[in-house]
């Protein structure tokens, strides 16, 4: 591939994840079109996309005229086929279900130049099954990106057996240009890397409700005030070598025989779910909501993802 300049970007899906994709690389300086299957989808897309950029400008990511300039870089698209004609790069962000992503990527396959790179922003389906139903297996791969696509600035590159180092080095390239954080997943395993090690977090933290140990509210107290910002600076192994790892050793032995191993969804889970209690979606989950709580929340969430990203790079700049 070209240089930056000369890269086009389709994003194909409009919803919560592909409408950030694509204003995430407007933003990096790329020609984005969306697309999605109709208009009135797209209308969607396109007010939450201004949406996004009115809060990126109050929380001082970006400028008024930055935002112009990136808004004029997207274009809109429902026609699938004219959306990614000329396309160097395609992110697929439609709804999981592997025959619908299957069928999709049968497509673009068709459609996209033979140059084109094409990628599933899937959490949930390795890359092989879906490079199978294309002509290019060494160019597909998983990009897998966190909600808010265009706050967070890990993306997860998954290879298959078959994904080309080319492909994954341009895919590097393209992303650490726009000041993304590309991590490659060098061996397909389910659940990648994060949310691997989340689903492990979140097991322990429902055995410790459900065995009387804390409240919900109490875990996750706990964790905000202390590891949890140990890690937005510091990962895992960086805070393993800190300790020191022979008191790791020590600790593992005491602790270990009894964290959770269970291999079943949680018993409490299930039943908030039963309930109809599904987080805020329904207004109750593990804690209440109101449309004012939510609203907080995530403009608390964003402010503080802006900040840290404002603070990792105080060398940098």
């Amino acid at each position: 591939m070209s240089a930056k300049s000369g890269e086009r970007i389709a994003v194909v899906g409009a919803g919560l994840m592909g409408h950030a994709i694509a204003l995430d690389f407007a933003r990096g300086g790329y020609q984005v079109t969306l697309n999605d299957r109709d208009d009135s989808l797209l209308r969607k897309a396109k007010a939450n996309v201004q949406a996004d950029f009115e809060r990126l400008v109050k929380l001082r990511v970006t400028t008024s005229a930055k935002t112009k300039a990136a808004q004029a870089r997207m274009a809109y698209d429902a026609d699938l086929e004219r959306a990614v004609g000329d396309a160097d790069v395609v992110v697929e962000a439609i709804f999981e279900d592997l025959p619908v992503k299957q069928r999709m990527f049968e497509r673009l396959d068709k459609a996209c130049p033979k140059r084109a790179i094409l990628a599933s922003n899937t959490s949930s389906f390795m890359p092989s099954s879906l490079a199978s139903h294309t002509n290019r297996p060494d160019k597909v791969l998983v990009a897998h990106y966190f909600n808010p696509a265009h706050l967070l600035p890990l993306v997860e590159l998954v290879r298959s057996p078959k994904t080309s180092d080319a492909t994954i080095a341009t895919m590097r390239r393209l992303y650490t240009g726009m000041g993304k954080r590309p991590i490659v997943v060098q061996k397909e395993v389910i659940g990648f890397i994060v949310n691997r090690l989340q689903v492990a977090l979140q097991r322990e933290a429902f055995w410790l409700v459900e065995n009387g140990v804390a409240k919900p509210e109490d875990v996750d107290t706990g964790l905000k005030s202390s590891a949890g910002r140990r890690w937005a600076v510091a990962g895992p192994f960086e805070v393993m070598d800190l300790a020191g790892l022979d008191t790791l050793v020590n600790a593992s032995e005491t602790m270990l025989p009894h964290i959770s191993h269970s291999t079943e969804v949680s018993k409490l889970l299930r039943e908030v779910v039963r309930k109809g209690r599904l987080g805020t979606k329904t207004g109750h989950g593990f804690h209440k909501w109101t449309p004012k709580t939510i609203e907080e929340t995530k403009q608390r969430i964003a402010q503080a993802l802006v900040e840290i990203e404002r603070w990792s790079r105080v060398d940098k700049d």
